[in-house]
């Protein structure tokens, strides 16, 4: 367990509506295309979540979950096995991110996207195939309904249902305990910070 508590930071639960992506082996380049990379920021990352796949021949495709307008603003996608495989760069995480997406449930994670995401705040957690069935079943019907992903008794709950999830627990205990964010946890010192900066040869100017 973490040595100290970022109350600002903590995240004991996710609530909100779905998104069904149940597909097996959605990597990274399908979340956000290689071309994207290019920019210098990720302020528009968001508009590039899925974009191959949202759009063909300049126009949208209205059945695609992201697009659908069923699930405008859901905030926890449900997604298949080994999500996030591929290449590890961040830009497909921050795409999700910057969508609205705050937390994945998936069969599993590729493990270097899900630390990535993880970094951002967003919370990456697996359940059994047969949980993860009957959520897409849940959203599909219910849109609009609320589904909460608890951190602190690792269920998911939707409707009357509930479901056990998995999550590694250093990275539990992270979110429960706000230092999921490294440069927050380094801000806490700040005193330690000026000394290092004060002993930095380079930075003392004559």
């Amino acid at each position: 367990m973490s040595e100290f508590v970022i109350k600002e930071n903590i995240i004991s639960n996710v609530i909100g509506s779905g998104i069904p992506k149940p597909a097996n082996d959605q990597n990274t380049d399908d979340i956000t295309p290689a071309r994207y990379l290019k920019e210098i920021t990720f302020a528009n990352m968001g508009k590039y979540a899925y974009i191959d796949e949202r759009v063909k021949d300049g126009k949208e495709i209205p059945t695609h979950p992201f697009n659908d307008k069923k699930f405008a603003g859901g905030s926890i996608l449900i997604a298949g096995a080994n999500y996030g495989c591929g290449s590890s760069r961040e830009h497909a995480p921050q795409a999700l991110y910057r969508f609205g997406i705050r937390a994945i449930v998936a069969e599993s994670f590729a493990e270097i996207f899900a630390g990535n995401c993880a970094s951002l705040g967003i919370v990456g957690v697996t359940a059994a195939p047969k949980d993860i069935a009957a959520m897409i079943d849940f959203v599909n019907k219910n849109p609009s309904a609320k589904i909460i992903v608890d951190l602190t008794e690792k269920k998911v709950k939707f409707n009357e249902n509930s479901a056990p999830i998995e999550i590694l627990e250093g990275r539990r205990q992270a979110f429960l305990n706000g230092t999921w964010d490294a440069l927050t946890i380094l801000a806490q010192n700040k005193e330690g910070i000026k000394k290092v900066k004060e002993n930095l040869p380079y930075l003392k100017f004559k």
